[in-house]
């Protein structure tokens, strides 16, 4: 009988390369399975992360997860359906500014990330300058050698050049250059395939966390600049 991962990776590299309604509606069914297993996943997952981490507690599987179909209006990509299935574990709410943890099932790209993406220029000016005011507590966490063998870049994308209003003498520049401030940790699909999927995936997360939480402060002090 087939395991809920490999249902789930089976249905997945299917739609990747069978892109199509008419395909999917021939196999809603095995849809509807990948989808009921990866939200048992998500389950297991909250309440594995509210361990450590109190304030995801009251998050159910809906307040985490998104649509399998794709919004086609501004991509050249016409494909209806995503890829992967995604939850992304925020005490706030998945579209909140705030940091959260995020968790990524698809076949060969499979990723456990978190921090603050798309943060308005404002905010993201007030981390910049509180990893400036608070350089020492920032690198104790990003420079920790078990976080940085797991995580060990500090957003998606970069400026090429210290932001404009910051001190050109600062000596940790590549610590204000990320235009966003997330991290990544991408796995093996065999990860998942592990007993104990469950308690390592919440050994990153945790790891995650302090990160998180000096994002987060600086956010809860600017509600409402933008």
């Amino acid at each position: 009988m087939e395991s809920k991962i490999d249902c789930i990776f089976s249905f997945l590299k299917d739609v990747a390369a069978h892109n199509d309604r008419e395909w999917f509606a021939a196999n809603k069914d095995r849809y509807d399975e990948a989808r009921a297993g990866f939200e048992e996943m998500v389950q297991e997952l909250i309440l594995r992360l509210s361990v450590f981490d109190s304030s995801v507690a009251h998050l159910s599987v809906k307040d985490c997860t998104y649509r399998f179909y794709r919004d086609t209006r501004f991509s050249p990509d016409k494909s209806p359906y995503k890829r992967h299935f995604g939850a992304y574990v925020n005490a706030c709410g998945k579209k909140s500014w705030h940091s959260g943890y995020y968790f990524h099932l698809q076949p060969g790209a499979c990723m456990l990330a978190g921090g603050s993406w798309c943060l308005p220029a404002p905010i993201l000016k007030a981390v910049r300058q509180a990893i400036v005011d608070e350089i020492g507590e920032f690198r104790s966490i990003v420079e920790a050698d078990e976080f940085r063998r797991t995580f060990p870049v500090i957003g998606e994308t970069r400026l090429k050049t210290l932001p404009k209003g910051f001190p050109k003498d600062f000596p940790y520049p590549d610590y204000l250059r990320p235009k966003d401030y997330s991290v990544c940790h991408y796995v093996a699909d065999d990860f998942f395939r592990r007993e104990d999927w469950l308690e390592q995936t919440a050994g990153v997360f945790r790891l995650m966390k302090p990160f998180n939480d000096f994002i987060n402060y600086t956010i809860d002090e600017c509600e409402g600049l933008s």
